[in-house]
């Protein structure tokens, strides 16, 4: 490959990038109504769009192997949830968390999916061929964590476990059982910790417009 092939593939990762993320960050800071789903729609349009033009194979995009470090996987997501109920059982005196219904819980689960396939590949796999893959996780993190705000506690949290979503993918190529640990760490955060502090864990103009 030439500098010059080089240098587009970097401009067109970063240009990609770009995209997805200031229309996610749009999204959230949009009030809910017809132009946030606009805006929404958008951005999906695009994540599928850049996953079926780019040159990336459904494996590296972590889609064919569902058993591919799958207990690895989500022992690490059995250990950090642990981790966090033991953080929530500190707050306790702070109020009650928000538990979610399991009518929702499923829909909430491939949300998570949804996410992690933004973040894994989108964000990590152009990282990393810009920066190498272990800045990619830091890198990958950092923009998860930004959509996160106002939430400070969301924010840190998710910054903390885009590191472990992303070095696992890293390790293993593997989004089925990350979109299961992601719901599970999602649902352990909003039960455990105050909903006064947590607002339903939303984040953006949501965030802010929770009472």
């Amino acid at each position: 490959m030439t500098v010059r092939q080089k240098l587009s593939d970097i401009r067109r990762n970063l240009l990609e990038i770009t995209v997805v993320f200031f229309l996610i960050v749009i999204a959230v800071w949009t009030p809910p109504g017809h132009a946030q789903l606009f805006v929404s729609l958008i951005a999906a349009a695009c994540v599928v769009a850049f996953a079926l033009v780019g040159r990336r194979s459904p494996s590296e995009l972590g889609l064919t192997q569902p058993l591919n470090g799958a207990a690895g996987i989500l022992l690490s997501g059995a250990v950090a949830c642990g981790a966090i109920a033991l953080m929530g059982i500190l707050f306790k005196h702070a109020g009650p968390g928000h538990s979610v219904p399991l009518s929702r819980s499923w829909q909430y689960a491939i949300w998570t999916l949804e996410q992690e396939f933004i973040l894994q590949s989108i964000f990590f796999v152009r990282l990393d061929e810009i920066v190498g893959s272990r800045r990619a996780v830091i890198g990958a993190a950092a923009l998860f964590a930004l959509v996160h705000i106002p939430n400070p506690i969301l924010t840190f949290l998710a910054f903390a476990g885009g590191i472990l979503f992303c070095e696992l993918f890293r390790r293993w190529r593997n989004l089925y059982p990350l979109g299961i640990i992601h719901a599970a760490l999602g649902l352990t955060i909003a039960a455990r910790f105050p909903d006064r502090w947590m607002h339903h864990m939303r984040v953006g103009i949501g965030y802010l417009m929770y009472r």
